[in-house]
């Protein structure tokens, strides 16, 4: 093994730690949702302005959404509290809201459902193949978690007392519905992708190598048991010749004299 070698004055570089910037983002963002829940309900949830203030709240929970994974690549202060925290933070954020729309009559209910069962059902499934490698957001999961955030921003604001509000409200629901349509599309291509994970892993690729080395000793095993059994059946007294009593060699049968 190579030993590792470092410049004057360098070492290796010291592992991130929790406590960084990152991580409080995350953490506030954590602590944003129930503020964004008390607010949106005051008051019955249909005053204008604790619904503006509660689109505060949640427009700047988003705002560390977007945040928080920049600073962490950037200052290089990836960690694992981190790569758990921050997707479980977004789905309390947008799963609170959701959940607080319909509540209030905003959002339908069916909607809600099928977004968060499709939430919950690939947080599962990323668990489920964390074994064989890291399932990265693709393009399709950005945009959705695009929509999902400017629709929901939308739908918290008091749209019915700014001019134009039936303007704005149908752009709204335009959000909501495309991105539902996103969640699910998002959804099924996370499918697609943990089976080609899972079928291309390395882990995948060792265990499939170690059953066919063991179908091959097996094979190899059979083979030679049936090869000793067909030597032995070759061997066995049914073909066998008579031999002397000496057990040199066989007896030559008597001849019978000429009687001519």
């Amino acid at each position: 093994m190579t030993p590792q070698t470092f410049h004057r004055g360098e070492g290796p570089a010291p592992r991130p730690t929790d406590w960084n910037l990152p991580n409080a983002l995350t953490v506030l963002r954590f602590l944003l949702v129930p503020v964004y829940a008390v607010l949106l309900f005051q008051d019955g949830g249909h005053e204008p302005w604790w619904r503006f203030w509660a689109w505060v709240v949640f427009a700047l929970a988003a705002v560390t959404d977007g945040v928080d994974g920049k600073l962490a690549r950037r200052r290089g202060e990836i960690t694992n509290f981190g790569k758990v925290a921050d997707p479980i933070a977004d789905k309390a954020l947008t799963g609170t809201a959701f959940i607080g729309l319909s509540i209030l009559g905003v959002v339908w209910w069916w909607v809600t459902v099928v977004i968060l069962v499709r939430e919950l059902g690939i947080t599962v499934l990323r668990f489920v193949v964390i074994r064989h490698g890291v399932m990265p957001a693709g393009r399709g999961g950005k945009l959705k978690t695009m929509l999902q955030t400017l629709s929901l921003g939308s739908l918290t604001l008091p749209l019915w007392v700014w001019p134009l509000s039936g303007v704005l409200t149908t752009i709204a629901y335009v959000l909501l519905g495309a991105a539902l349509v996103m969640t699910v599309l998002s959804g099924v291509d996370y499918v697609f992708k943990a089976a080609r994970l899972r079928e291309t892993s390395e882990r995948t690729r060792l265990r499939r190598a170690a059953r066919a080395a063991e179908r091959e000793a097996r094979l190899a095993q059979r083979t030679h048991w049936t090869t000793r059994e067909g030597g032995d059946a070759s061997a066995s007294p049914r073909g066998a010749t008579s031999t002397s009593s000496s057990g040199v060699g066989p007896v030559p049968p008597e001849k019978t004299p000429n009687r001519d």
